[in-house]
């Protein structure tokens, strides 16, 4: 049995908790934007058309640049010209190499949040990124090697960053708001996705590619000030919450043990079906994001012929359905457990179902509507649109399932996520560079498979009460 949560409202949306969901959001969309910037970037530094390529040149380094041509202005020289010989295989790999960093960070920032606070190596971690992101250009100037190096280091700062926020949560958010604190933070990556993908090429014709890279590295930035003034890692120390908001979230919550010095039953983790439900869900849904978010721009370039600005314009539309529909189907998820309609396993399997197999539908049929450009978008507008409906679903039942390891688990979780991209975007680059038309439509029913294995796994072992292991025990000292 499903066991119900308080039903006692306290202040709404004008309150803190609110807020402090609203900065996540924007911390979110400036993370996805500076990992999201090289996909749309890349067209212009390896698609250009003032200039053909040299025949002995490199991959390793820039064919022209700045370097050799300082007295043409550097916008004039990146808006237009092809200054990298990067191959597809090349490509797949930087595109993956962001992921490495992630993987390598989510599990140990998962733990150390959970002792130490998420606040500020959730801050450490995105100023990091966005350090990093501002560094991209001339790192691409001297070589492929060194920017794979830095997105892996900057895909380790975004990893502390990622994981660290449901341990924020597990204070923060009553259980009746989960899905809608959750979702608001989390429609910041679809809607950060859409924003670079819409003026990323924008930013490439009219100033050159590098300023997509400082653009959003400042914008991190700015987010960074933001985050340290508004963040705190529990209710009862924020100095600016009101005493009934306080007393509302303090109440709703289970009591959770103070001490840092806490075990993780690792063993019991490892035999809990329910746990390798959510992951097995997360790998599945990575799998189809990744590919979307990384190849998008490539897909619509390559197969709807348009130029960099309409790529970015069409390739931003499918994020902007994303974030709308992971802020509605929060609400809609807590709508149907505030009026008791659903139970919560319940709707975190309706919701898990519709974000995994919707998705791949619309991923099947998009092949075989490549030659229809209206049909072809709306498709594209789809997959991410519904996709996303599994944040309400087993993105979160982490929170249900064992509250007390939240940040850890959701660590492990994106683990699983995270291979997913790595795969994903290492195959897609090799399969698309084999054969356009065929590679993409392998692509396509590859993802649609993993995404029905991950959605049957659920359905089948998915739970939403507090398993046994993660409840609080009373320990007696001698």
């Amino acid at each position: 049995m499903d066991e119900k949560p308080p039903t006692r409202r306290g202040p709404g949306l004008c309150s803190l908790r609110y807020g402090l969901a609203v900065v996540m959001h924007l911390s979110n969309l400036s993370m996805i934007t500076q990992r999201v910037g090289l996909s749309i970037a890349i067209i212009a530094m390896v698609n250009g058309t003032q200039q053909p390529a040299p025949a002995n040149a490199s991959a390793d380094g820039p064919l022209a640049g700045p370097l050799q041509h300082p007295s043409r202005p550097i916008g004039e020289f990146h808006a237009g010209t092809s200054v990298y010989a990067w191959s597809p295989e090349t490509q797949g790999i930087l595109f993956s190499s962001i992921s490495y960093g992630i993987l390598l960070t989510l599990i140990p920032s998962g733990y150390l949040a959970g002792i130490f606070g998420a606040k500020h190596m959730l801050g450490a971690g995105l100023l990091a990124s966005s350090l990093l992101s501002l560094c991209t250009p001339l790192a691409a100037d001297l070589g492929v090697s060194l920017v794979i190096a830095i997105r892996v280091a900057q895909g380790m700062a975004q990893g502390m960053a990622w994981t660290g926020q449901f341990t924020i949560w597990a204070k923060w958010a009553p259980p009746l708001e989960r899905s809608k604190l959750t979702s608001i933070a989390g429609s910041g990556a679809a809607l950060g996705s859409s924003l670079i993908l819409c003026v990323g090429g924008l930013i490439s014709q009219a100033l050159g590619w590098p300023f997509i890279f400082y653009i959003f590295g400042g914008v991190g930035c700015v987010c960074c000030l933001l985050w340290f003034t508004v963040i705190y890692d529990d209710p009862t120390r924020h100095p600016c919450i009101s005493l009934r908001e306080q007393e509302h979230i303090v109440s709703s919550l289970a009591q959770q043990p103070t001490s840092p010095r806490r075990s993780v039953p690792l063993k019991a983790m490892a035999r809990c079906l329910p746990l390798w439900a959510i992951f097995s869900g997360f790998f599945s849904h990575f799998w189809l994001c990744t590919v979307l978010v990384t190849y998008l721009p490539t897909y619509v370039s390559s197969v709807l012929h348009v130029s960099i600005r309409e790529s970015g314009v069409l390739s931003s539309l499918p994020f902007v359905a994303a974030s709308t529909c992971t802020v509605l189907g929060g609400q809609l998820a807590d709508f149907l457990l505030s009026r008791n309609l659903l139970r919560l396993v319940t709707v975190r399997k309706l919701f898990s179902a519709l974000g995994l197999l919707l998705p791949s539908l619309c991923a099947v049929a998009l092949p075989f509507v490549a030659s229809s450009y209206v049909t072809t978008v709306v498709l594209l507008i789809l997959i991410p649109g519904t996709s996303n409906l599994c944040d309400s679903g087993f993105i979160i039942n982490t929170l249900d399932v064992a509250p007390r390891y939240a940040s850890f688990l959701m660590g492990i979780s994106r683990g699983f996520g995270l291979l997913a991209g790595i795969i994903s975007s290492t195959a897609t680059g090799f399969l698309i560079s084999q054969d356009s038309a065929s590679g993409w439509r392998n692509v396509f029913f590859l993802a649609a498979a993993v995404n029905v294995f991950g959605l049957v796994f659920y359905l089948t072992f998915g739970r939403a009460e507090i398993q046994d292991w993660a409840k609080e025990r009373t320990l007696t000292r001698l």
